[in-house]
């Protein structure tokens, strides 16, 4: 393998290799990813007073699922493991579905929205504890350009 590319492991459990990320892919993903975070709440918000569908809700699950990926990936083409965050998708998944099978009102938004928010913590802390590995990470791959 030239010093261009590194194998990563995605979730799906396949080793992939690619061309050396760009510095800027990290942040890029991890930015799209805490957005989706904030338009989850804000559709569940909408959802509870009757103005969001389930559909929206979980069409923004979707995308977070989606950004969520991109991030990790991003993550594992410096070499740094993200797999203490891996179940996050599922445990929103899981509260989001319980949230969704009842009547929508302010009620049942209170009682999701906090689990919604921890596990929302959870991915900044584990996405805030990889910080110094990836500027060393960077640091090291600008070093062999």
């Amino acid at each position: 393998m030239s010093a261009a590319t590194r194998q990563y492991m995605p979730p799906n459990g396949r080793l992939q290799t690619t061309n050396l990320p760009y510095q800027s892919d990290v942040p890029r993903a991890v930015a799209a990813l805490l957005e989706t975070t904030k338009q989850l709440q804000e559709t569940l918000r909408l959802w509870s007073v009757s103005q969001a569908s389930e559909i929206h809700v979980s069409g923004v699950y979707v995308r977070l699922g989606t950004e969520f990926n991109s991030t990790v990936v991003a993550f594992q083409t410096f070499g740094i493991d993200m797999s203490e965050i891996y179940q996050i998708p599922q445990d929103l998944r899981t509260v989001l579905e319980g949230c969704l099978s009842e009547d929508p009102s302010i009620q049942t938004l209170n009682k999701y929205l906090p689990r919604v928010r921890q596990i929302i913590a959870t991915l900044l802390r584990g996405l805030q504890s990889k910080q110094t590995a990836y500027w060393n990470a960077v640091g090291d791959a600008s070093m062999r350009r």
